[in-house]
């Protein structure tokens, strides 16, 4: 995100959180095998990052239309739940007790797991200073806002959309066009910022000009 932002610049700016502007400090393995140790289950973290891609992209979307409060955050866990639940079996590990699927969704919440790119707080106080208005779109949970605030991006942001309360993911429209909504923005007057596919098919579906980031 280093460099000059070609003009004409957009009023708006939607971004991508997972791999856009944070990831997580270690691999996810690392942290999926340290909790099930603590449940008296042995599983190799090298093996749990080999498989998870694949058990994660193979997933329904983690989206929840009509649901809100405690029943939405059920449903995220238990969404969250049964990838834990798959990736384990895969793993020849058995399967996830309970115990152990609401420790790991909790274990996320926690801000010290992720880290913020080192091109983000710089880029976003620069867009910020152009009088770019920014807000999140991403295919996560409502444990989204609480790190986002804990790692200091909020302060840039107007909004925060996820699929699992916009009951949509991306590629699907409907996330983007909650938050242009929220920002009073047309989706001609705004650009989005993603890592994947999904980022710019559905910024093209929602009428938005998709910018792909390529981190190494």
């Amino acid at each position: 995100m280093s460099g000059r932002m070609p003009l004409p610049r957009p009023r708006a700016l939607l971004l991508d959180a997972m791999g856009t502007l944070i990831g997580l400090r270690r691999p996810l393995g690392q942290t999926y095998a340290a909790a099930a140790a603590r449940h008296g289950i042995e599983v190799e973290a090298a093996e749990i990052d080999r498989l998870f891609p694949a058990i994660y992209r193979s997933a329904p979307p983690l989206a929840f239309p009509h649901l809100g409060g405690e029943e939405l955050v059920e449903a995220e866990v238990q969404w969250w739940g049964e990838r834990i639940e798959e990736v384990l079996q895969a793993a020849g590990a058995g399967g996830a007790p309970t115990a152990l699927r609401r420790e790991l969704f909790e274990e996320f919440a926690d801000p010290s797991l992720w880290f913020v790119h080192d091109d983000v707080a710089e880029s976003m106080e620069r867009w910020h200073g152009r009088g770019i208005r920014m807000a999140v779109v991403s295919n996560f949970d409502s444990r989204l806002p609480g790190l986002l605030e804990g790692l200091g991006l909020n302060r840039w942001l107007e909004a925060v959309v996820v699929s699992s309360r916009a009951g949509a993911a991306k590629p699907s429209p409907e996330p983007f066009r909650l938050a242009l909504e929220k920002l009073g923005v047309p989706p001609r007057d705004a650009w989005h910022l993603g890592d994947s596919p999904e980022d710019v098919e559905g910024a093209r579906a929602a009428g938005l000009k998709p910018l792909l980031l390529r981190r190494r």
